[in-house]
C-alpha cells in the first residue's frame, strides 16, 4: 500500500518552476529520503504533502486524501516537522507536549518522548533557553506525539551532534518498526544510508533517480576497487581473465584490481585456490557522497537549507 502518492506535482514561483513534474510514492512502514542541492524543490515538494502549500499542478494523496482538501482529515494521521518552526518563548518542553498531546485521542506519552529525544533535563526549560538541537528534537517530539501513521521530517538532524543524531535516528527508526511511514529530506548521506529504505534524488526542481541508497550509488559507479598485498609473487594473468575484473594496477607491493559485480568473492577465491594470502584487504567503492555529486553536479555539503 502507498501510503503516499506525488504525480506530476509543480509549483512555480515569478514564472519559474521550482517543483517541476515531481513523482512517487512512499509505501506503509517505508523510510523514503529525499536529497538535493539548495534549490531543487525538496522543501517546497514536503510542504506541498504537508498540505502547507497548494500545487499549481499535479496531485498529492496522503493516505488516500488530498492534504489541502482534508486537511482535517489528515490532522491526526500525519505529523510534521519542519526546518523552522517557533513556540512561544517562555513556552517549555513539557507544556509544549502536553498542548500538543491534548489534541490527540490517544497521544504518545510526553514523559517517553522526552526521555527518548534526550530533553528530559530540559523539560522545564523556556523554549527561548533551549539550544538549537534542543529546539530541533522538541520539533521532532511535537511531531511524533499524536502518534501518526506518516511522520514528515525536514532536516531532522539540524544543529544536532553526532551522539544527539544517532539517538535520534533509533528514536526514528523505532517508530517504524511500529509501522510509522516517514518521509525525511535529508543533506546527511551518513543519515540517508543509515535510515532510508529508498531515497528520491532532486535536481532543478525533478527527480534524477530512485532507488535504494545502495542502488542510487551502484547507478554513478558500479565500479569497485579490492586493494590487497599478496603473500607471494602474483602473476596478474590469474585475476585477468575473470569477467568481473576490468584492470589491474601496482602500486608498489599492493595489488588494485577494479571491476564490477561480485569483485571481492571472485578475487580472493582465485587466490585462496592458488595458496595466496591477501594482506591488508580493502574494498573501496563508491558512496552516497559520489552518487549525490554525479547526479546533481554538486556536493552534498552544500544541500542544507534548501528553503525552496
Amino acid at each position: 500500500m502507498n501510503v503516499i502518492e506525488v504525480t506530476d506535482l509543480q509549483k512555480r514561483y515569478g514564472g519559474r518552476n521550482v517543483v517541476d513534474g515531481v513523482s512517487f510514492t512512499v509505501e506503509e512502514g517505508e523510510i523514503f529520503g529525499i536529497l538535493g542541492p539548495n534549490g531543487a524543490g525538496k522543501t517546497t515538494t514536503v510542504e506541498s504533502i504537508a498540505g502547507l502549500r497548494a500545487a499549481d499542478g499535479g496531485t498529492i494523496r496522503v493516505l488516500g486524501y488530498d492534504p489541502r482538501a482534508d486537511r482535517d482529515r489528515l490532522r491526526t494521521l500525519v505529523g510534521v516537522q519542519l526546518q523552522e518552526s517557533d513556540l512561544p518563548e517562555r513556552m517549555t518542553p513539557r507544556e509544549a507536549l502536553a498542548l500538543f498531546a491534548s489534541f490527540y485521542a490517544d497521544p504518545a506519552d510526553p514523559k517517553r518522548l522526552l526521555d527518548d529525544l534526550d530533553l528530559a533535563d530540559r523539560r522545564d526549560t523556556a523554549y527561548r533557553n533551549l539550544s538549537g538541537g534542543q529546539k530541533q528534537r522538541l520539533s521532532i517530539a511535537l511531531a511524533l506525539v499524536g502518534r501518526p501513521r506518516v511522520a514528515i521530517l525536514d532536516e531532522l538532524s539540524t544543529g544536532l551532534d553526532p551522539h544527539a543524531r544517532r539517538e535520534t535516528w533509533r528514536v526514528i527508526e523505532s517508530i517504524r518498526d511500529q509501522g510509522v511511514s516517514v518521509l525525511l529530506v535529508t543533506h546527511l548521506m551518513e543519515e540517508a544510508e543509515h535510515l532510508a529504505d529508498r531515497v528520491a534524488v532532486f535536481r532543478d526542481g525533478r527527480v534524477v533517480a530512485i532507488d535504494t541508497p545502495a542502488g542510487i550509488v551502484a547507478r554513478a559507479d558500479p565500479e569497485q576497487r579490492v586493494r590487497f598485498r599478496p603473500s607471494v609473487a602474483l602473476d596478474d594473468g590469474l585475476l585477468s581473465g575473470l569477467p568481473e575484473v576490468r584492470s589491474i594496477e601496482r602500486s608498489g607491493p599492493t595489488v588494485v584490481v577494479t571491476g564490477r559485480g561480485d569483485l571481492l568473492s571472485a578475487v580472493t577465491g582465485v587466490l585462496a585456490r592458488n595458496g595466496i594470502v591477501a594482506k591488508d584487504l580493502r574494498i573501496d567503492q563508491a558512496s552516497l557522497d559520489d552518487a549525490f555529486i554525479a547526479l546533481t553536479g554538486r556536493p552534498a555539503a552544500t544541500a542544507s537549507g534548501d528553503l525552496s
